[in-house]
C-alpha cells in the first residue's frame, strides 16, 4: 500500500508517501515563514498558503517516490485538532482527491501522528509504552497499551510547552517562532545566574503548568531592562528557562514510569527535538532500566510523514474511510476515533 499523508493543522504544509513494505518513500514540508512579521500564526493567511502549496507538494512527492497518482492506496489527512480553516483546507483537498482516485480518505488525529512518528524509525517501540507529546499546542503524558488505546495521564493546565518556548523567545527579542533559537542561545548561558520555578513539582500528579514560569521570566527580564541589549543576559535567561522546562518534563516522566511500571518512553512533538531534553530523558530512562525512543528531529515538528504512517496503522486496524468532510479543531487524544 502507498499511503499519502497530508498535514495542515497549523502553519506547516506537510505531504509524504509511506509504503507498507518499503517505509517512507517521499516527504516534503513547507514552513510558512510569512507569519514571523506578525509575531504569531495568522489563521487566514495560513489557510491561504495551504491552498497554494498542497497540489504542488503532492505532485512533488509523487515524482520523488516515482509513483503515479493512481498508484496511491489511501489518502490520510489531519482532521484535528488545530486551526479550523487550515484543517478545512487539508480535509477538503484530501477527501476530494480520495474521491477522484476512488480510494479511502483516512482522518487522523494530529497528536496520534506525533505519537506514532517513532514508527518511521528502524528501532520502533513495542507496546505498551509511555508517550511524552510536547508541541506548540499540546503537552501530554500518555499511557499507550496498544494501538488506539490511549490514556492521558497528565496535560498542561494552561500553556503548552512549545508555546511557552515561543513566547519566551519573543519576549527576548528572538522572533517568532523562536523556540529553536532560544534553545540554541541557551547553550551560551550561565547556568548559575538565574533559577526559575519548576512548576507543579511540589505536588503529586502528572499535570503541567507553564504560565507561572513565563511570568517569572518576564519579571526577571523587566528587572534587567537596563541591560536589554546585552546578549549575555538573553543567553542566561534562555538557559535558566530551558533548564526549568527540561527538569519539569523529566521529573514528570520519571514519576509516570514509576507509577505505571512502563519503562519504554516515546518522546515526540516539536520540543522533542530539544538536545538537553533528549539527553536528560535518556539518563532517566537508563536509571529506570528503560529505553527512550525519539523520531528524527525533522519528524518531531509537524510533517506529512507522521500522518501517512498513522493512516497506515488506522487502515491496518480496520478503520473505515471517511465519507464526509468534517474537521475537529478540538479533539481529545483519549478518543481518537
Amino acid at each position: 500500500m502507498n499511503i499519502l499523508g497530508i498535514e495542515t493543522s497549523c502553519d506547516e504544509t506537510g505531504v509524504a508517501i509511506y509504503n507498507d513494505e518499503r517505509g517512507l518513500l517521499a516527504d516534503q514540508v513547507y514552513s510558512q515563514l510569512l507569519h514571523e512579521e506578525f509575531g504569531g500564526v495568522v489563521p487566514e493567511l495560513a489557510s491561504r498558503d495551504h491552498i497554494r502549496k498542497l497540489l504542488p507538494l503532492v505532485l512533488q512527492v509523487c515524482q520523488q517516490a516515482k509513483l503515479e497518482k493512481n498508484q496511491l492506496s489511501a489518502i490520510a489527512y489531519t482532521q484535528g485538532p488545530g486551526l479550523a480553516g487550515a484543517l478545512l483546507v487539508g480535509s477538503v483537498f484530501a477527501c476530494t482527491l480520495a474521491w477522484a482516485l476512488q480510494v479511502p480518505a483516512i482522518p487522523v488525529h494530529h497528536m496520534e501522528g506525533h505519537l506514532l512518528a517513532p514508527m518511521l524509525e528502524d528501532n520502533k517501540p513495542e507496546y505498551p509504552f509511555l508517550a511524552l507529546l510536547v508541541s506548540g499546542g499540546h503537552t501530554l503524558l500518555v499511557a499507550v497499551q496498544r494501538y488506539a488505546n490511549y490514556t492521558v495521564l497528565g496535560q498542561s493546565l494552561d500553556d503548552a510547552v512549545g508555546e511557552a518556548f515561543d513566547k519566551t523567545a519573543k519576549l527576548l527579542g528572538l522572533g517568532y517562532p523562536g523556540g529553536a533559537r532560544l534553545a540554541a542561545l541557551a547553550e551560551a548561558g550561565d547556568e548559575g545566574r538565574f533559577r526559575f520555578p519548576r512548576p507543579m513539582l511540589d505536588r503529586p500528579g502528572l499535570d503541567f503548568s507553564f504560565s507561572g514560569l513565563k511570568t517569572a521570566v518576564s519579571q526577571t527580564w523587566q528587572a534587567h531592562s537596563s541591560e536589554a541589549q546585552d546578549d549575555q543576559l538573553r543567553a542566561d535567561i534562555a538557559c535558566a528557562f530551558q533548564a526549568a522546562v527540561v527538569e519539569t518534563l523529566v521529573v514528570k516522566c520519571q514519576r509516570a514510569m514509576q507509577q505505571t511500571g512502563l519503562t519504554r518512553l516515546v518522546v515526540a512533538g516539536g520540543v522533542g527535538a530539544n538536545k538537553q531534553l533528549r539527553a536528560e530523558l535518556k539518563r532517566v530512562a537508563q536509571a529506570e532500566s528503560g529505553e527512550v525512543f525519539f523520531p528524527r528531529p525533522q519528524y518531531c515538528t509537524d510533517n506529512g510523514a507522521m500522518i501517512a504512517v498513522a493512516g497506515y496503522y488506522r487502515l491496518q486496524a480496520g478503520a473505515p474511510g471517511s465519507d464526509s468532510i468534517t474537521i475537529k479543531p478540538r479533539w481529545s487524544l483519549a478518543r481518537p476515533e
